[in-house]
């Protein structure tokens, strides 16, 4: 008997799409759960990863226009000339609604062209389990919420610092989280040999130096939470050696990676309207789940709890500050998405204010989030809130800090606190 299904924060945003579009590419890392949530939905399968299944739509991909709909098309980046056959089929019957799924997890190598589907198949991102989807606690505080100025900020969690440890450890992957923890390292040390050894190779990407490879991908995520410039980390990821990876091979790495949905950098917000002076344009660097970081900079639960591990820049906190803020963000994003909203960070070019996650609606309206691992907040913890709502006035719909505390509530200043278990979509 296959484990039951959990429905996801993705199921509303892809109900609401197939009611009322033709094709969706449901887009991310392996084993997020990209398959279980599309393929519940479709009358027609067609794995692509089946050698069998390949060679026949490989001859002949305009066959899926015979196939009774849904038709879901899982992996379909194994056979690129897919995207431009259900772009045809959707030319000729634009009236048609839920008529395919795709769903990939890999990007197509650049020197393979397809039309850009634009307006007839959306693209839908899809990551790993955000901290509401994990069942910990009932969040008390949305965030979409917090954007109409309805939201009353209140709330009570027993999650405390070792309980988000354990949660970054234990990973968002619906597969891998419930192992044991033995069994869960070695799953998510193959899941990161697969992506180096094989995943690229099936894109047709040799990989000269696996090992060099992987040292770079460490170096990366000892930059979790950061924007440490990409020299920087080649520098960590090579330390001593005078034979160190060309620049353009380092670039490849990362441009490779990204397009397995491994990593998963944060953009830098530029605002949509009377832009700030003197913005940053570099990423927070993340990779698509913390518990992926955790493994590859490789302390455990009881390091993270004192303190341990190495960081590429050392004046970005802790590493276990680090995670939390990485699991923070990808949290953010999930919930963020559910609602057509776009996330980023903002840091002046001076380094002189930052803020952690910047989320921004379709009515240009910003929520400004800092993440801190304290139970308490302090007033050099909102300072750069409200410097941001003296920029943005009205634009800015709320101050957010969220943080390992017990309770939430709204400061004497307008800044909300919440824990991050009591956040929610």
């Amino acid at each position: 008997m296959g484990q039951q299904y959990e429905r996801r924060i993705v199921d509303d945003t892809l109900d609401q799409l197939i009611a009322g579009l033709p094709a969706i590419a449901i887009e991310g890392a392996k084993a997020v759960g990209k398959t279980a949530t599309a393929s519940r939905r479709a009358q027609s399968t067609l794995s692509l990863d089946d050698p069998h299944t390949y060679d026949a739509i490989s001859a002949h991909p305009s066959a899926v226009a015979e196939l009774t709909p849904p038709v879901f098309l899982d992996e379909w980046q194994l056979v690129p000339e897919l995207w431009n056959s259900v772009r045809r089929i959707v030319d000729e019957d634009p009236m048609a609604r839920g008529r395919f799924l795709l769903a990939g997890s890999a990007g197509l190598q650049p020197s393979v062209r397809i039309h850009s589907g634009a307006g007839r198949i959306v693209r839908l991102v899809m990551r790993p389990l955000s901290l509401a989807e994990r069942g910990l606690v009932t969040p008390t505080v949305s965030l979409d919420a917090l954007f109409r100025g309805s939201q009353q900020i209140e709330g009570e969690t027993h999650c405390a610092l070792g309980d988000y440890v354990d949660e970054i450890l234990r990973s968002g992957f619906p597969g891998i989280r419930g192992l044991d923890d033995q069994v869960r390292n070695r799953a998510l040390d193959s899941y990161l040999e697969r992506v180096v050894d094989g995943d690229l190779e099936q894109m047709g990407i040799r990989v000269r130096r696996p090992g060099a490879l992987m040292a770079w991908l460490r170096a990366y995520a000892a930059a979790t939470s950061g924007t440490a410039d990409y020299a920087k980390i080649l520098n960590a990821a090579t330390p001593g050696e005078g034979d160190k990876p060309a620049k353009l091979t380092a670039d490849s790495y990362r441009e490779h990676l990204t397009r397995v949905f491994l990593l998963d950098p944060l953009p830098a917000w530029q605002p949509s309207f009377a832009p700030l002076k003197r913005l940053t344009h570099s990423p927070k660097h993340h990779l698509v789940d913390p518990a992926l970081a955790a493994r590859l900079v490789g302390v455990a639960r009881g390091g993270l709890l004192v303190g341990e591990g190495d960081r590429v820049a050392t004046d970005t906190g802790s590493w276990v500050g680090a995670l939390f803020e990485s699991l923070a963000t990808q949290s953010l994003r999930v919930y963020a998405e559910a609602h057509g909203s776009q996330t980023g960070h903002l840091r002046t070019s001076g380094g002189d204010r930052e803020i952690d996650l910047i989320v921004e609606d379709d009515q240009r309206r910003v929520v400004g989030i800092e993440v801190k691992l304290a139970d308490t907040v302090h007033e050099g913890d909102v300072g750069h809130l409200h410097w941001l709502k003296a920029q943005l006035g009205d634009r800015m719909a709320d101050m957010v800090v969220v943080n390992t505390g017990r309770f939430a509530y709204r400061r004497p200043d307008g800044v909300a606190v919440v824990p991050l278990a009591l956040l929610g979509p």
